[in-house]
């Protein structure tokens, strides 16, 4: 038996692809322990949005760009807060000026011919039901460039701990498999370290449609994770 479970703990030392990381378990008999990784994962729908779009805009110099990606940028924000979105909840990032380039990749001389200015604004929506209006808001307002939609959750904390929790009862579940089949019992829990876990990803990704008079979409579910690692001691020692 000693050199039955030696031989499962080299196997699983070694890399072998049998197992997923999520699914690895290591016996060590000289440290009589029992090492597993348990993961947990929770799906919750989301109860908020974040849009980030922008303004671009070019000029013969750098001051006619920059003041016309500014007036765009200030339409667009008056825009939010008149179709009720919070101050707080609107940010702008992102300002970049840049000059633009005749013969840059030619035999001619690089000459400058203009500039172009950018400007970002996240907007944080935090009534789903209101998304599409705002969504139509942020285009008529002004803003040439949609860098994205992405779902959230106000307050992750107590998903991501229910996660956490069935992440270890995942451990413990694992580590008693591999002890029954090796014919061991399961000791005290010596050590629990959390390996990993996240950021809300989304299970469905949302769906957009042409921005007309109200744009459908599809919030889906977020889910959220968790992974640990568990070292159990083999009873008896």
């Amino acid at each position: 038996m000693r050199g039955f479970l030696t031989i499962i703990y080299l196997v699983v030392a070694l890399g072998v692809p049998s197992f997923a990381i999520a699914q690895e378990a290591a016996v060590n008999v000289a440290a009589g322990r029992i090492i597993v990784q348990g993961v947990g994962q929770v799906e919750r729908a989301p109860d908020m949005a974040t849009i980030q779009a922008g303004v671009v805009a070019q000029g013969d110099t750098a001051a006619e760009a920059l003041d016309e990606t500014s007036e765009a940028t200030s339409h667009v924000i008056d825009t939010l807060k008149a179709a009720g979105v919070s101050e707080r909840d609107i940010q702008t990032r992102g300002l970049s000026l840049n000059p633009l380039w005749q013969n840059r990749n030619s035999s001619g001389t690089p000459k400058i011919s203009g500039y172009e200015a950018r400007n970002t604004v996240m907007v944080r929506v935090r009534e789903l039901d209101d998304l599409g209006d705002i969504l139509d808001a942020v285009v008529e307002s002004g803003a040439n460039q949609f860098h994205g939609l992405s779902f959230g959750l106000r307050n992750p904390g107590p998903a991501q701990d229910e996660a956490r929790v069935l992440a270890v009862k995942d451990a413990l579940g694992r580590a008693e498999l591999y002890a029954g089949a090796a014919g061991i019992e399961v000791g005290e829990i010596i050590e629990i370290s959390e390996t990993g876990g996240g950021v809300p990803r989304p299970m469905a990704m949302e769906r957009m449609a042409a921005m007309a008079d109200s744009v459908p979409i599809a919030a889906g579910e977020l889910s959220l994770s968790a992974s640990v690692t568990v070292i159990f001691r083999i009873g008896g020692n």
